[in-house]
């Protein structure tokens, strides 16, 4: 926060918190306490040192760090905004939960958009991924923070662009472009080179800088970083930005509008400290009549454990060590009439096991004299789970 609202010369500040993993989590902390699940350090760390900053700079601020509970969570900014003595407009974008809907969908044979699998028995949170109008919308009445539950990660983006350009739903090359824009940036760092394939040519990832984005009304955007600040800014790291978690580049499909990336071009612009880029070419068509819903259930517990093996043949003795553990457990489950693991992963971190098929073994024979097994287990039942911490402990401790 204090690199982009010091050194960014920014109208909006735009935070994306929310993974599906994440929406898990939250509906698990909700599950222990009405007051939560939302992301608190979007509150505690994000903002509740820089609120006076903010208010002053006049930024206006968008995320998704209301989670599942979104009332909470700007509840909760109220109370800091109140401490600051600030005066500060707090929109809240509801209507994503679809708990109350859960039987119905059940009843029209929903099924897992990639698996296929049948609806789960036991759903804890059921949301769907939401568009920009709400966000939009809620800058058009004045908010100062607007703060959504699950939305598609591009909107809080693209939201903040409708209002300041008037955008009009069947703008669809528009809307594309505000989209593409809020892609490139949603992951935060990951486009200043925090995961580029080259990352020996980034400097100073110590203190990375995150990326700004700078649209005109006709969609083309420059993308680039706060001065002095770490990480780069090049083809490369937009480009692979551009192709994560994207599917078919012709049709990465939104609640607002269908995109077509494939000719997207990248243009490297001169002189700016730390690099930046042109980003123009996004193309839109109308959106589907149908909306990604993300559904979280109880589906048991799973456990990891990590240990580290010296000696010669370590890759040997750490895989026998793992299948020994998992042996022993199974013994005790059989005893106590429990099921097996559902699901069982070994990995000996340092035999290439990561690589899966395209591991390269050593031509030696031997292995490296080092290696750690990587151990994780799932169960549907909890003390089958604490079981396997209990007789990982020593195995851990005693190499």
């Amino acid at each position: 926060v204090p690199q982009l609202l010091y050194g960014g010369k920014l109208d909006f500040l735009v935070f994306d918190y929310l993974s599906e993993i994440t929406m898990s989590l939250l509906t698990a902390a909700k599950a222990r306490s009405p007051a939560l699940g939302y992301t608190p350090d979007f509150v505690s760390a994000a903002m509740a040192p820089y609120i006076k900053d903010i208010h002053r700079k006049g930024v206006r601020v968008i995320s998704n760090a209301g989670g599942i509970n979104p009332l909470a969570c700007a509840a909760a900014l109220q109370e800091v905004a109140k401490k600051a003595d600030v005066d500060l407009k707090i929109a809240v974008v509801a209507g994503d939960d679809l708990m109350s809907e859960k039987e119905n969908l059940k009843g029209a044979g929903i099924t897992d958009l990639e698996s296929g699998k049948q609806f789960p028995e036991s759903v804890h949170s059921m949301n769907v991924y939401l568009g920009a109008r709400p966000i939009s919308r809620a800058l058009d009445l004045g908010a100062d923070i607007v703060v959504t539950g699950r939305c598609v990660d591009s909107g809080i983006v693209l939201g903040p662009l409708i209002h300041s350009f008037g955008w009009n739903r069947d703008e669809f090359d528009l809307l594309a472009a505000g989209s593409l824009a809020g892609h490139l940036i949603e992951c935060g760092a990951q486009c200043t080179g925090g995961i580029f394939t080259d990352w020996h040519a980034v400097p100073d990832w110590h203190n990375i800088g995150f990326p700004i984005v700078e649209c005109s009304s006709e969609g083309d955007f420059i993308l680039s970083k706060p001065p002095d600040t770490g990480g780069l800014i090049s083809f490369g790291t937009v480009a692979e930005q551009l192709v994560y978690e994207l599917g078919n580049p012709q049709r990465y499909l939104l609640p607002d509008v269908t995109c077509d990336f494939s000719e997207v071009s990248i243009t490297e612009i001169p002189g700016f400290e730390g690099g930046a880029v042109k980003v123009h070419g996004a193309k839109g068509s109308p959106p589907s009549t149908f909306y990604k819903v993300n559904a979280t259930y109880l589906d048991g517990f799973r456990a990891t454990a990590v240990c580290p093996v010296g000696g010669p043949k370590a890759v040997q003795k750490g895989r026998r060590t793992a299948e020994s553990i998992l042996q022993r457990t199974r013994l005790i489950f059989s005893q106590l009439g429990y099921e097996d693991y559902s699901a069982v992963n070994i990995q000996v971190l340092g035999s290439e096991d990561t690589y899966g098929p395209h591991a390269r073994r050593s031509i030696d024979g031997q292995g490296p004299r080092e290696a750690v097994i990587w151990l994780a287990v799932h169960h549907k039942q909890k003390e089958a789970v604490e079981i396997f911490s209990r007789e990982v402990a020593p195995a851990g401790t005693g190499m």
